[in-house]
């Protein structure tokens, strides 16, 4: 009997692996909009992925596989059987590199595939919001495919795909935050005078104020430890101009001029930019080759797994975590921000549903008139995503296939610097656009 339900429950649910619309159809996906639920299929995807790359790179798995009978090249073996496996590869960050470079191959598969969809008649559209368990198969077939990659200059030329990939995907964080850090001002203040309680008002001057606090101890700090007397010019430059960057984009935020055109810009979005710009200055500082200027740099990696779970490694993956889940059940009212990350405006995330015959709320298609998101550069943002898990996992440490270790190098320091003032420079541009163009509506 219980077999029989068992069996029932899978049919039912047989429409969410394999339909065309699956939570249009299926009574066991969640009540909310089509698009929203794809979007957090697929970044889903994503995250299983991330967690398959951490479970590879943690310490030990290498000996723990080897003790597995017949298994892996060199380890224990079975009289009569070949160890063929080479863990060498399965595991460290040749194991991260290839789980990546295939999740990049997927997002990168259904952005080309996604082009020019624009509503959810148009075929395409029922592959993107179905078929999960036949996604879910080519994601299968394309990591195995990866394992079987020569190893070559495969990991050199991988990384500065990596360092290209993680460097739009910085920029694409910062616009996330930026939009969230405006809405969150916008709701606030709203919600201040719409109940004329002084509570929202006090709350966002907490959260501006450890915000400012955080950003400051961190400059603090940064000088101590990061700098020395004599030496690490590099690092004394990098601090003081974004501690002055930050500074200016503050106090261009509450000036009277923007204040005008912009009534909802503040100090809560200039903190919020500080504080993650001295997280991406921190960043770049940690991948310093200079020991002397790195007192957090990890010793050249000897062979095995590559140790990611420095405070560095492990902020980078809470604040990927957060942008990505944003990036899926976004709705942003700021036409500015839609334009730069293709999606429409929109009130919400959620939809109320659709409610069956037996009472069940299931997800309605929100896009038959036309797609609430652009697929092609969802799948995109997702590709860099990967390409960002590859690079933070990794420590942005290069890799030299001729030792099997690890190096830190001074292109990941540029990057990540370059990221952060072209960050800072476009969030300058949100302020002062609407002075410079009047007639434009950036609301």
């Amino acid at each position: 009997m219980g077999a029989c339900l068992a069996l029932c429950s899978l049919a039912s649910c047989a429409s969410c692996l394999c339909g065309s619309a699956p939570c249009l159809l299926c009574g066991c996906c969640p009540s909310s909009n089509n698009s929203t639920i794809t979007r957090l299929v697929f970044s889903f995807f994503l995250l299983l992925g991330t967690m398959v790359s951490v479970i590879m790179i943690l310490p030990g798995m290498e000996t723990q596989l080897r003790k597995i009978p017949g298994f892996c090249q060199g380890g224990t073996a079975i009289p009569g059987i070949e160890n063929k496996v080479n863990c060498d590869v399965i595991v460290g960050y040749k194991s991260v590199y290839r789980m990546c470079f295939a999740m990049t191959c997927f997002f990168f598969l259904f952005s080309a595939i996604m082009i020019g969809v624009r509503s959810s008649k148009d075929p395409r559209a029922a592959f993107q919001n179905g078929f999960w368990f036949f996604k879910f198969l080519i994601l299968i077939g394309i990591t195995v495919g990866a394992f079987f990659i020569p190893d070559g200059t495969f990991h050199t030329v991988w990384f500065y795909f990596g360092v290209v990939g993680s460097f739009i995907f910085i920029l694409i964080q910062l616009i996330l935050l930026i939009d969230f850090a405006h809405t969150w001002n916008k709701v606030w203040v709203e919600n201040a005078e719409n109940s004329n309680n002084k509570c929202w008002f006090a709350g966002l001057l907490s959260f501006t104020f450890l915000h400012y606090a955080l950003a400051i101890t961190a400059v603090v700090l940064f000088y101590v430890y990061y700098t020395q007397p004599d030496g690490c010019t590099e690092h004394k430059v990098f601090i003081s101009l974004n501690l002055i960057f930050c500074i200016i984009i503050s106090i261009v935020s509450i000036l009277p001029k923007i204040q005008e055109a912009q009534p909802h810009s503040g100090l809560l979005q200039a903190s919020l930019i500080s504080l993650y710009t001295m997280y991406v200055t921190w960043s770049a500082m940690t991948n310093n080759p200079d020991r002397n200027c790195n007192p957090s740099l990890l010793s050249l990696v000897t062979p095995g797994p590559v140790q990611w779970w420095d405070a560095q490694g492990i902020v980078g993956l809470v604040i990927f975590l957060f942008c990505t889940l944003y990036a899926s059940i976004r709705s942003s009212s700021n036409t500015q921000v839609n334009k730069l990350m293709q999606t429409e405006e929109g009130t919400g995330s959620g939809g109320e549903g659709v409610v069956g015959e037996d009472g069940i709320r299931r997800a309605v298609d929100n896009e038959e008139e036309g797609v609430t998101y652009n697929y092609s550069f969802f799948h995109f943002h997702l590709c860099l995503a990967s390409l960002y898990i590859m690079m933070t996992l990794t420590n942005w440490y290069q890799p030299d296939t001729t030792t099997q270790a690890m190096q830190s190098s001074m292109p990941a320091v540029w990057v990540k610097m370059s990221s952060s003032w072209l960050g800072l420079g476009l969030y300058l541009w949100t302020l002062i656009a609407p002075l410079i163009f009047p007639d434009r509506d950036f609301s």
